[in-house]
C-alpha cells in the first residue's frame, strides 16, 4: 500500500511539472481566442521562447535574464501575428502556421551559428536554470504518513515557474470574468460591432489579447528549457502547442476546464514515462512507440467523442472590418 501511494504521489508530482508549459500555452490560446484571434502559432512561440531563454541564460549565466528575453521574443512574434491578422486582416491560421515553420527552422539555425553543436545549446549550469524550491518544513514532515508525503513530494520541490503558473490560473480567470478589461475582451470575441459602437477600439483590444498570449508563451518556452530541462533541444516543444489548443477546445474556452484538460494530458505524459520498460500483467512489455503516443491518442479520442458540442466565440477567426 505504501509503495502504491508513493508511486501515485510521484506520478502526480510529475504531472504538475509536465503540465506547466501546457497550462501556460493553453491560457495564452484562451486569451487570444476570447478576443477572436486564432493562435495556431503557440507551438512556434513556445519554441522561440525556449531557444531565447536557454541561449541568453547560457551566455549571461542568469535564468531571470533568459526569462525576460524569452517573453520579449514572444511578444515580438505576437506583434507579428497581430500585424498580419489584426491590422492587415490576414488569415489567422496561415499566419500562425508561418510562425511555427519559421521558428522551427530559425531556432536551430541560430543555435548552430552561435554554439556550433547541431542547433542545440550547451547544458546550462545551475545558476542559469530555475531550480526546484523546497517549501518550509518539507524535510521535517517527510516521514509523516500520507500528509508528509503529499507536502514534501507533491507540493514541495517544484520550480518557481510551476508555482507561478498555478498562481496565474485564478489570475487569468479573474481578469476574464471580474474586470472591465476582461468583459470587453470577451465582448470583442462575441460581438465586435457592439464594442466598436461603444467607442472602444476593437483592434487595440485584440492586440492586447495577443500580447498577453505572447507573454504567456514566453513563460511556457522558458519553463521548457530552463526549468523542466537544462538546455534547448531542436523541436523540444514536441507538439505541446497543439496539445494546448486541444486542451482549450476540450475546456470550451473556459480557464477551469482548460486547465483540467492540461492536467489530464500531462498525466498521460507522466504515465507513459513510467510505463516504458515495465511489464504489465497479462500484457507484457508494451512497445515504447505505443507508450509515447498516449497523450496524442488521448487528444484525438477526447476531441472526437467526449467533448460534446463546442461553441467557439462567435467572431473567432473573423477579421473585423470597420463599417464606413
Amino acid at each position: 500500500m505504501t509503495e502504491m501511494l508513493t508511486q501515485l504521489v510521484l506520478t502526480a508530482d510529475a504531472t504538475l511539472r509536465i503540465s506547466t508549459p501546457l497550462i501556460l500555452a493553453a491560457l495564452a490560446g484562451l486569451c487570444s481566442e476570447r478576443a477572436a484571434v486564432i493562435d495556431i502559432g503557440l507551438e512556434g512561440k513556445m519554441l522561440g521562447g525556449a531557444f531565447t531563454a536557454a541561449t541568453v541564460s547560457y551566455l549571461t549565466g542568469s535564468a531571470w535574464l533568459g526569462l525576460i528575453c524569452a517573453v520579449l521574443a514572444c511578444l515580438g512574434l505576437a506583434l507579428l501575428h497581430g500585424f498580419a491578422c489584426i491590422t492587415h486582416k490576414g488569415n489567422q491560421v496561415v499566419s500562425g502556421m508561418a510562425i511555427n515553420i519559421v521558428v522551427a527552422g530559425l531556432a536551430p539555425t541560430l543555435g548552430h551559428a552561435i554554439f556550433h553543436i547541431n542547433g542545440d545549446t550547451p547544458p546550462l549550469p545551475s545558476g542559469a536554470r530555475f531550480l526546484p524550491l523546497t517549501l518550509p518544513g518539507a524535510a521535517l514532515v517527510r516521514d509523516v504518513p500520507v500528509l508528509g508525503s503529499l507536502y514534501s513530494e507533491l507540493l514541495s520541490g517544484h520550480t518557481l515557474l510551476t508555482y507561478l503558473t498555478f498562481a496565474l490560473i485564478p489570475a487569468v480567470s479573474f481578469m476574464l470574468y471580474k474586470t472591465r478589461f476582461g468583459l470587453r475582451l470577451r465582448a470583442v470575441g462575441e460581438n465586435p460591432e457592439a464594442v466598436d459602437t461603444a467607442g472602444i477600439s476593437v483592434e487595440w483590444l485584440r492586440y492586447r489579447a495577443v500580447l498577453i498570449a505572447g507573454a504567456l508563451c514566453g513563460l511556457a518556452g522558458a519553463s521548457l528549457s530552463t526549468a523542466l530541462g537544462a538546455s534547448f533541444i531542436r523541436d523540444m516543444t514536441a507538439g505541446k502547442g497543439y496539445l494546448a489548443l486541444a486542451a482549450m477546445i476540450f475546456g470550451k474556452w473556459r480557464p477551469g476546464l482548460t486547465v483540467t484538460a492540461c492536467l489530464l494530458f500531462a498525466f498521460t505524459d507522466a504515465l507513459q514515462a513510467r510505463l516504458q520498460g515495465v511489464e504489465l500483467p497479462m500484457v507484457g512489455e508494451i512497445p515504447v512507440q505505443f507508450i509515447i503516443m498516449l497523450p496524442y491518442a488521448l487528444t484525438v479520442v477526447l476531441l472526437a467523442g467526449f467533448v460534446g458540442k463546442v461553441v467557439a466565440p462567435k467572431a473567432d477567426g473573423i477579421p473585423y472590418v470597420k463599417e464606413r
